[in-house]
């Protein structure tokens, strides 16, 4: 009798452990599932806040590029053609091109050396730090201060008669335009451009220089390396990568730039966007299908910018992380 009670015992005590585990696994499945379930919301709000990304990107990028690449291969009839592509041959669109393009390297390099100038001078010179932080702040809103109210502004100070050049007629009897200046030339758009392109530099270089650790400073000084030793063998070679690739921003920014051009020069300059612009809008050049196919060409060359410009940031990266 003792040992049925025993084996009873023993059985009862697996029975209840077979319930115990079959608990704790109902348990937990239902756990895991209850947290499945919320990582499964949380994953869909989180999808559902980039929507709007998505149909934005959607909207003003990929539908309106595949319509300009469609369009760049079609003649005012809808039919295939290869006509506006070979029309990009013609010598005045070349010379827009190199016009543009003549534009675009100017001021990427001049404002991307003046830019980063200030940018040492703010990050790594010493000045106080109200300095750095008003440059920033200006920088922000400089470098999105485009298009039509940019040129007025310009018109307003450096016109033939702008602000600037009343008072220095007037009080140094000093007639700038006499001189050979002219606000609505190559040089006067370029002085122009340059209002957004340096600021546009500060913003992107100046965490660049942030990364430069002081570590690497101090190594070369223990080593008896001066500062222009530094500056050539350890800082720059570093920098390189982010300061053309900057450059590279700063061209792509100047080269698809309009309003601003058309605002200025009135189309006097061969500019591309304004080809454009009078190829799909115009009364006399009109030509959608050529505008289409010239619109093809900048993308292509703003597509090499911009895998560039990524290719030199990662570059960088490895050095300034």
């Amino acid at each position: 009798m003792s040992i049925s009670g025993k084996r009873f015992t023993g059985f009862g005590i697996r029975i209840r452990v077979s319930s115990l585990n079959l608990y704790l696994m109902t348990t937990t499945t239902i756990e895991l599932r209850g947290a499945n379930r919320r990582t499964a919301v949380q994953s869909l709000w989180t999808w559902l806040g980039v929507v709007p990304f998505f149909l934005f990107a959607l909207a003003f990028l990929f539908i309106p590029t595949t319509s300009l690449f469609v369009g760049a291969f079609q003649n005012s009839q809808g039919a295939w053609t290869l006509d506006n592509v070979r029309a990009l041959g013609q010598p005045f669109i070349l010379q827009a091109y190199w016009v543009t393009i003549q534009v675009s390297a100017v001021t990427a390099v001049l404002g991307g050396l003046f830019g980063f100038l200030l940018a040492y001078a703010t990050v790594l010179g010493g000045l106080p730090r109200w300095t750095r932080t008003a440059l920033l702040t200006f920088s922000g809103v400089a470098s999105n201060f485009a298009g039509v109210p940019l040129a007025f502004a310009f018109i307003a100070t450096l016109g033939r008669v702008g602000l600037v050049t009343t008072l220095l007629k007037e009080l140094f009897d000093f007639n700038i335009y006499s001189q050979g200046f002219n606000l609505y030339s190559f040089g006067g758009l370029t002085l122009t451009y340059l209002y957004f392109q340096f600021p546009l530099m500060i913003l992107i270089i100046s965490p660049a220089l942030e990364g430069l650790k002081r570590e690497w400073r101090e190594a070369a000084e223990n080593l008896g390396a001066s500062n222009a030793q530094y500056w050539r063998y350890v800082a720059l070679p570093v920098l390189l990568p982010s300061l053309l690739g900057t450059m590279i921003l700063l061209f792509g920014n100047a080269f698809g730039a309009y309003a601003t051009a058309y605002a200025l020069t009135g189309g006097s300059l061969n500019l591309v966007p304004i080809l454009i612009g009078a190829q799909i809008r115009g009364d006399v050049l009109h030509n959608p299908g050529l505008g289409y196919a010239l619109a093809l060409g900048m993308v292509v060359i703003m597509a090499v910018s911009i895998a560039l410009y990524s290719w030199l940031q990662r570059r960088t990266a490895r050095w300034l992380a």
